[in-house]
């Protein structure tokens, strides 16, 4: 395994678990508890994770964005049955903007049975994942590329969203809180989710449980502006009264 692969597989178990041990680590990757030390200083640097007496735990930097094969393993299963849920809500004809969410390569994969289907993302991945023989409509922004999130992320990508309007919008976030709404960590991440809002009839919202009651950097909506939330686990008594308030439609 290489080390860049090794401190991606660390990063990913410390995402889930919160919290990683030194000896652990070296024991399962078979290398000296020194060079599980350096790939944790790494991680520490990058922002990542805060090292404590024998291994590091995850941090709350709200500024960093894991990059996209540490996304793509984390949470799979919660995920994969957000996705499911959202595919149930569209229809065959149907129209969508995607963000470059692993979740919303997740529910590409979920549709591939419907037919005439118009798609409009940002993400490399959904391009290259989708099936060789369908009948959809598929529109990449362009821009400039990002290789950490697999997407275009540029003033123009999100100048080419505003041309278009569709049925839905399904996006993901960092963070969902009762007061302070929807947030991500990168200002074009949510200045293009911003323009998502405004050229959707509906917004559809991928969150899982993690995010809930959790802030992010930058500010993308307020809860208002979502129509649909879709997430893995009941939320808490107190989310569910707030979203009936506000009339937003959870699925879980």
């Amino acid at each position: 395994m290489l080390p860049i692969e090794r401190k991606n597989e660390i990063l990913s178990k410390l995402m889930i678990d919160g919290k990683v041990i030194v000896s652990d680590l070296a024991a399962f990757y078979s290398v000296t508890e020194e060079t599980i030390r350096r790939d944790l200083e790494k991680l520490e640097i990058e922002g990542f994770a805060k090292k404590t007496y024998g291994g590091a735990v995850k941090s709350d930097n709200m500024t960093v964005e894991l990059p996209y094969t540490v996304r793509k393993l984390t949470n799979v299963s919660g995920k994969k049955y957000i996705a499911e849920k959202i595919g149930n809500l569209i229809q065959d004809g149907d129209s969508m903007l995607l963000d470059a969410s692993t979740t919303a390569l997740f529910t590409v994969k979920s549709i591939f049975n419907k037919h005439n289907l118009t798609l409009i993302t940002n993400s490399v991945e959904i391009l290259l994942d989708l099936p060789a023989n369908n009948d959809w409509r598929v529109i990449s922004t362009g821009g400039t590329y990002r290789q950490d999130s697999m997407s275009f992320l540029s003033a123009s990508a999100t100048s080419a969203i505003a041309n278009y309007h569709t049925d839905y919008a399904i996006m993901s976030c960092k963070g969902l809180d009762l007061e302070k709404g929807i947030t991500d960590t990168r200002e074009n991440n949510a200045d293009l989710k911003k323009c998502f809002i405004k050229n959707a009839n509906k917004v559809i919202l991928a969150v899982d449980s993690t995010k809930f009651d959790k802030i992010s950097f930058v500010k993308i909506c307020d809860l208002e502006d979502i129509d649909i939330i879709v997430t893995d686990v009941k939320p808490s008594d107190e989310c569910i009264r707030e979203l009936e308030k506000k009339n937003i439609e959870l699925v879980y």
